[in-house]
């Protein structure tokens, strides 16, 4: 078997690099190896990074619901090749557990089918439920996901013409303690403010979006370290979203259009509290896949350091999510860079070489 050798500089954390490291049977080593022929090792110079990670994406789903195996797995082979080699599946319709048995794409960490209130979200996404049976579904998706359950917080409710909660507080903290028992984590997808307080009170792990956090809220999440995905190239969406319910709720799109202006303030105020941040993009749905690099640079606009904006898809975001990054004996999952992405994030856009479970990829 070929031995790769990564001339780095190896980026092992934000503070810690090494020179080079090898890949030896689909794992990292720091140790040269002796008892290999030269003719057997082949040499990649650049940059190296612990693959991306993608907090926030759709596998198998796009704006109809559901689509074919095929194009599912073309979402992970486009991940790829953007250097995200660990997607955490924020929700969809399809079953996907099949592509967790292809060693050629990202590892795959789902959180079964979103669950939502009746007519309160994107049809053809998620199971639609009333309150009493919340609980119920919780513990089925908690059973069927990878050890995260997905909410619908709030949507727009037409009688009042705006954002409202889906769920009573009181629901939602049974649900996140079944979740819990179940051995699952909670996140939930939030836009505006009320559902922020209500899940923070209901104990949830973490929260997409988070545009609605307040001084309240921000104070809360950073006791809890309640985490959040901000998912800025979605929510740079707010503007179309608000103009396409202007007409029928002008209050929604007033409430859309201030959300947006001051979203980078918001996640500023998160990190600056001590919230714990992570890069996602919202792909699938309404979104392609392949933006992390675009998600990173972001976070900078966001008062982030390049250090910071990239631990939250790497060291911090594979510890959080429970796997590693560089280390001796892990999984040789990491992407070259031919520049220091330290420098520039955009270079993040552009792998020189990708490595998955120890084999270069195309």
């Amino acid at each position: 078997m070929t031995v790769l050798h990564l001339s780095g500089p190896v980026l092992v954390g934000p503070e810690e690099r090494v020179d080079e490291c090898w890949v030896i049977d689909g794992r990292i080593t720091f140790a040269r190896p002796t008892d290999h022929d030269e003719g057997m090792v082949e040499r990649i110079d650049g940059w190296v990074l612990p693959g991306l990670v993608d907090a926030h994406a759709h596998v198998g789903l796009e704006s109809q619901g559901a689509v074919s195996p095929g194009r599912a797995a073309q979402h992970a082979l486009t991940q790829r090749e953007a250097g995200v080699l660990l997607i955490r599946d924020a929700g969809s319709p399809a079953d996907t557990r099949w592509l967790q048995q292809r060693a050629d794409l990202p590892e795959l960490i789902r959180a079964g089918r979103h669950i939502a209130r009746t007519k309160r979200y994107l049809r053809n996404y998620a199971h639609e439920t009333e309150p009493p049976d919340l609980v119920a579904y919780v513990r089925q998706e908690a059973r069927h996901g990878d050890g995260w359950v997905k909410l619908v917080g709030d949507w727009i409710e037409r009688d009042l013409g705006d954002l409202a909660p889906c769920w009573p507080v009181e629901t939602l903290t049974e649900a996140v303690r079944a979740a819990h028992e179940e051995g699952a984590r909670v996140t939930a997808h939030c836009f505006g403010e009320q559902s922020l307080r209500d899940f923070a009170a209901a104990g949830t792990d973490c929260i997409e979006h988070a545009t609605g956090l307040t001084d309240d809220t921000i104070e809360q999440f950073a006791a809890q370290q309640i985490a959040i995905v901000p998912t800025l190239v979605n929510t740079a969406n707010f503007p179309s979203f608000a103009d396409a319910g202007e007409a029928k709720y002008p209050a929604y799109a007033a409430h859309m259009r201030a959300l947006h202006a001051r979203r980078f303030d918001v996640v500023a105020r998160a990190r600056e509290a001590g919230i714990p941040v992570y890069v996602g993009t919202d792909a699938g749905g309404y979104l392609p896949h392949g933006l992390a690099a675009r998600e990173i640079e972001a976070l900078t606009q966001a008062g982030f350091s390049t250090i910071e904006a990239i631990g939250a898809a790497t060291w911090a975001a594979r510890a959080w999510l429970g796997r590693p990054a560089i280390s001796e004996g892990a999984p040789a999952d990491v992407v070259v860079y031919i520049d220091d992405p330290r420098e520039d994030v955009r270079t993040l856009a552009d792998p020189h070489r990708v490595v998955l479970a120890g084999v270069l990829r195309p």
